[in-house]
């Protein structure tokens, strides 16, 4: 991916983070603040599983998840005021957020060459967005999708306050049944990409002590820092 002013002239800013950090509200809060547009990375991953779901495919086996990706129409809002999903011509941007979606991601989301080619899907994406800069969220963008990136974020919190933001976000499913499933989810993720683990050059960001306000301006003085050194 192209990171710099030349070439696509598309900034890039890569953010990493566990489930629960709140990476997405806060990375597309940032988008906002400078403009830029805003890719969850996530949403592929969701997307896909609801793809191979729907084709009564098999989430656990590697070589159907791959021939699902392979054919694979998706499309995604980068404006952080206008999110949708879309794959093929069905919007599924509330369908991925189903329980069924949630428990399948993980099991299509470890398939490397899946990753593979998903990751290919964000960095096309990124380079014809026509923006000055693109805030990209997700697990393993410092490290595999934008490493090369201007400006590299782990943003992270302790998992009992993570539990506690993402219980409060689900309203269908009790506290308890939230927080199982977000620490299943983390198991299950680590067996893949180190997503508590800042690389080297990357900055990290740890939201346990900070409100919503203050970990967006936390991110937003690693940027200005970052590019004011660039300058």
């Amino acid at each position: 991916m192209n990171t710099s002013r030349s070439g696509t002239g598309v900034t890039t800013i890569a953010i990493d983070g566990p489930a629960g950090s709140g990476k997405s509200s806060v990375s597309k809060e940032v988008a906002r603040r400078l403009g830029y547009g805003y890719l969850d990375t996530g949403a592929a991953y969701r997307a896909l599983a609801w793809h191979v779901l729907e084709r009564e495919a098999d989430t656990a086996d590697a070589d159907e998840v791959l021939a699902s990706a392979n054919d694979f129409p998706y499309a995604i809002s980068l404006d952080p005021d206008d999110y949708w999903v879309r794959v093929g011509e069905t919007d599924v941007t509330d369908a991925i957020r189903e329980p069924r979606v949630t428990s399948a991601v993980s099991g299509v989301a470890r398939v490397p060459a899946v990753r593979v080619r998903v990751n290919e899907i964000f960095r096309a994406l990124v380079a014809a967005s026509g923006r000055a800069g693109v805030v990209v969220e997700g697990r393993d963008i410092t490290t595999v999708v934008a490493p090369d990136a201007p400006v590299r974020i782990l943003l992270t919190a302790a998992p009992d306050v993570r539990a506690a933001r993402r219980s409060a976000e689900v309203s269908t499913q009790d506290a308890a049944t939230v927080a199982a499933a977000l620490h299943r989810r983390d198991a299950a993720d680590s067996q893949v990409v180190d997503f508590l683990t800042a690389a080297e050059g990357v900055r990290v960001v740890d939201s346990t002590e900070l409100d919503f306000t203050q970990t967006v301006e936390g991110v937003l003085d690693v940027i200005r820092a970052a590019t004011g050194a660039a300058a």
